[in-house]
């Protein structure tokens, strides 16, 4: 995790380490303000970040990530607003990530419900179990559709009783 803080700071070192002031170049990185103002107002970022500590280094960049609109291995998370006014269709056709729920199963067929959710997990026996006791339970999450679909297929074949969130 201390990768994106370096990488972080080397950037901010070396624009703060310029010869050159950012207004002299090409590059314009705002439209709107005067390149003084973006300048001034860039420099007290600048200054307001080098006095952070590690840990708040940390913190922030975890914050900028996801006010970016990033998850955790770097990617774009689609970010629904709550206040968009819009049909509960449209916000369950952008879902990408579904889980798997085990809802419920008979006595009869525990032993093969365990196995099978051991087949595509990564959990032990004791765990699995542990798990499959515990129904109604999520026993996999963040999956894509077909994934899913695939696994709820595999567990209603040994007769659980199982849901798509």
């Amino acid at each position: 995790m201390r990768a994106p803080i370096s990488a972080f700071l080397t950037r901010s070192i070396d624009l703060l380490n310029r010869t050159t002031p950012l207004s002299t170049g090409t590059r314009h990185l705002c439209a709107v303000a005067s390149p003084e103002a973006r300048t001034k107002k860039l420099e007290r970022i600048a200054d307001d970040l080098l006095k952070l500590n590690r840990i708040e280094l940390y913190d922030y960049s975890i914050l900028f990530s996801h006010k970016l609109g990033l998850n955790r291995y770097g990617s774009v998370s689609v970010a629904v607003d709550a206040n968009a006014s819009g049909s509960t269709e449209t916000k369950t056709a952008e879902k990408t990530a579904f889980d798997v729920k085990l809802e419920k199963f008979e006595a009869a067929v525990k032993i093969k419900v365990i196995k099978e959710i051991r087949s595509f997990t990564e959990l032990g026996m004791k765990e699995a179990k542990d798990l499959v006791e515990k129904a109604p339970v999520v026993v996999k999450k963040g999956l894509t559709k077909e994934e899913a679909e695939k696994i709820m297929e595999k567990l209603k074949a040994v007769g659980a009783i199982v849901a798509l969130e």
